[in-house]
């Protein structure tokens, strides 16, 4: 592969929206682990929110997806490569950023809820302070 190839195929993976309209991978080897990438960027889209309980596990997926993207972007980068692989490896990097965007999006509790959690809190402790003083 030459090099003004290798710049077409990182200019994709990196442009902004490169997602949209793309295809996406069925499936994607992540530590060693193969994952179906589409089955997993559709079954998120359906999930209405992260219980708290959840959360740590939701930014270890993100961690490890992210981790997998600079991998194979390193690769694309440098590693000598022929054609079919590099696009392979671009459809893959295209394919990790739409599984991101899909748990980047799952809704967190609205902003009122969150708001209305906050202000009960508050009043709570300050009325444990009075107890106190009392």
């Amino acid at each position: 592969m030459d090099d003004a190839v290798r710049e077409k195929l990182l200019a994709r993976v990196n442009r902004q929206g490169a997602t949209i309209g793309a295809s996406l991978p069925e499936t994607v080897t992540v530590d060693g682990e193969e994952l179906s990438l589409a089955e997993f960027v559709i079954e998120t889209r359906k999930v209405p929110g992260v219980p708290p309980e959840h959360r740590e596990l939701l930014a270890d997926a993100k961690r490890t997806l992210r981790n997998e993207r600079a991998r194979r972007l390193e690769r694309l980068e440098s590693d000598p490569l022929d054609r079919e692989t590099a696009e392979q490896l671009a459809d893959e990097i295209v394919g990790l950023d739409r599984a991101l965007h899909a748990l980047e999006n799952i809704r967190k509790p609205d902003y009122g809820e969150t708001a209305r959690t906050a202000a009960i809190e508050d009043h709570r402790r300050w009325a444990n302070f009075l107890d106190k003083l009392s």
